[in-house]
């Protein structure tokens, strides 16, 4: 039986529930890929002054972030972007609580896939549809809307407690960085990601690369007198394959070695030559390594480097050129989330007061913004969502229901790690 208190809360969170499901959608509609961000963030920070929450624009200042050794390379300048903090009793005594969740989203291209636009939100079967919809709106939404069913169900948070929308999760990282290194961190973070209502365990280690080749352009009357940059560009994959493989059959350490593959590669872009009747002079691709936690950015950035450098490309008037081998985005270090911390604990005991069960572990073979705040701060925190399908693929969806529950499960958090007092 849970306490008056709480179960107003809850039954705030019901009440409020329709409006996160039109926020989330207002956010979908805005398509917020990569440097195309600020629809979001004008529909956000339009919502948290709604909502009467204070709001900041805080800048990603470039310089300073440039400096910093967690800082992920990236080919454009930050001057122009920022993140929207929403800080409340900052100073205040008490334990301090950071909820985080990225804007941006990765491209829907081919549009044409899909069974609706991308980007105009349609519900059907108790889901939601729509690019961001699951990763990660909807969590953005619900993180939001929680402060504000604890404040309408007649509590005042005087706790420190911060609501950060970032920018960049999905190439760098760099958002979530750029707020912690100007000051707004706290206790323990909650990050509303779409791997379900469970406990996020751990994540890997990721690294970006980009790997450039040039060839012998000739006419294609005689195509033996020249050298196809495209075709030496795909000698490298299989020393990549090579390297993945080393990965995960000499690198599993527990808790990973329950996965039979958690460290992937992925061949994720491939551009090359420039006319149909013409060998190509250049070819590029770029891609994306798994790596173990415990594993150093500078030991697999190595190994790529020797993978490349493995390869015996053919002896031509172009051999001469070495490919070039470049790292950008992502260089993010893999970790284990302290499950021991009160603030786990506290998590589940939320989710057992909602589902009288105990909540399931997730191990992560991919990357979150919680890696800023364990490496920059030593923050303890873990991941605790709604539930999608097909995130960074065609028709992604989300799980209405399950925004109820992380609206709810947050929300209990809320009441149970900050001080209220009413209003």
């Amino acid at each position: 039986m849970l306490p008056a208190h709480e179960t107003a809360i809850l039954q705030s969170c019901d009440a409020v529930f329709a409006d996160v499901l039109d926020f989330t959608q207002s956010m979908v509609k805005q398509y917020s890929v990569l440097n195309q961000e600020q629809g979001v963030l004008d529909v956000v920070e339009r919502q948290l002054r709604e909502l009467q929450l204070p709001v900041t624009r805080v800048a990603m200042k470039h310089a300073a972030l440039c400096d910093h050794p967690l800082y992920a390379p990236v080919p454009w300048n930050h001057e122009d972007k920022y993140n929207l903090v929403s800080q409340m009793n900052p100073g205040a005594r008490g334990q301090s609580l950071v909820f985080n969740g990225h804007l941006d989203v990765v491209s829907a291209d081919p549009a044409d896939m899909w069974t609706r636009p991308p980007h105009e939100p349609w519900i059907q079967d108790g889901w939601l549809y729509g690019r961001g919809a699951g990763d990660m709106q909807s969590g953005v939404a619900a993180m939001i809307y929680a402060v504000h069913a604890v404040q309408r169900a007649g509590y005042k948070i005087t706790s420190p407690i911060t609501l950060q929308a970032v920018v960049e999760e999905e190439c760098s990282g760099n958002g979530a960085l750029s707020c912690l290194q100007q000051g707004y961190g706290g206790d323990f973070v909650l990050i509303p990601e779409p791997f379900g209502p469970q406990i996020y365990a751990g994540q890997v280690g990721v690294l970006w690369f980009k790997l450039t080749v040039k060839g012998k352009p000739v006419h294609v009357l005689d195509t033996a007198a020249g050298e196809n940059a495209i075709e030496k560009l795909q000698r490298y994959i299989p020393a990549l394959k090579r390297l993945e493989d080393e990965l995960n059959t000499h690198y599993k350490a527990p808790p990973y070695d329950a996965i039979s593959r958690p460290f992937n590669l992925n061949i994720g872009r491939i551009q090359g030559g420039n006319w149909p009747s013409s060998v190509p002079s250049h070819a590029e691709m770029e891609g994306r390594i798994g790596f173990p936690p415990g594993m150093s950015v500078n030991e697999i950035m190595q190994k790529v480097h020797d993978a490349v450098e493995s390869v015996d490309v053919k002896k031509s008037a172009a051999a001469h050129a070495k490919p070039l081998l470049r790292f950008h985005g992502f260089r993010s270090e893999g970790h284990l989330v302290d499950l021991q911390h009160g603030g786990i604990g506290l998590l589940a005991d939320c989710h057992r007061s909602l589902t009288l069960e105990s909540p399931d572990q997730y191990l992560s073979t991919c990357t979150t913004d919680l890696r800023a705040f364990h490496f920059y701060s030593r923050t303890a925190g873990t991941c605790y969502g709604p539930v999608a399908r097909n995130i960074h693929g065609v028709d992604e969806c989300v799980d209405i229901e399950s925004i109820r529950h992380t609206l709810k499960a947050y929300a209990l958090f809320i009441s149970r790690w900050c001080t209220l007092e009413p209003l």
